[in-house]
């Protein structure tokens, strides 16, 4: 009996491993944010410090559904799976929704103004080539 690997093209495949690698540093990089110690607080840059101490909890939730739901949604197209289109379109909305927020809600325009802006972007950018990578390989059937 044939693994359902081998029924997943290797381009889906490469994409998916570098788009999981992408978004568990995403992951990485909110973990250590959240866990950050006092001492790494203290060595921020005042303007980076101020953003960082105006964020409120609850954009803490955009932005952890946005890193692990990327990874969970790399994950599954790497593996070849259907679901994977879905996952990524709420990684996608949720990372839309936290940088909304987090331009709505900290100092961060008035510190950084649209200059700040160029990060956010490339990464709305790459999640929305994910998302729709996925799902056009979904519509034509690739994905299981």
């Amino acid at each position: 009996m044939e693994t359902a690997a081998r029924h997943v093209p290797a381009r889906v495949r490469v994409v998916g491993a570098l788009a999981l690698l992408w978004n568990l540093v995403g992951v990485a990089a909110f973990v250590m944010q959240l866990s950050m110690p006092a001492e790494a607080l203290a060595a921020m840059p005042p303007e980076q410090r101020a953003v960082y101490e105006a964020t409120p909890s609850w954009i803490y939730l955009f932005y952890g559904t946005a890193t692990i739901g990327g990874a969970l949604g790399s994950l599954g197209l790497l593996l070849g799976r259907r679901w994977a289109a879905a996952v990524l379109l709420v990684a996608l909305a949720a990372l839309l929704l936290q940088v909304a927020a987090s331009y709505a809600v900290t100092p961060a325009w008035s510190l950084n103004g649209a200059p700040g802006l160029v990060f956010p972007a490339l990464l709305l950018a790459i999640a929305v080539a994910l998302y729709l990578f996925a799902r056009r390989m979904a519509a034509r059937g690739v994905l299981r």
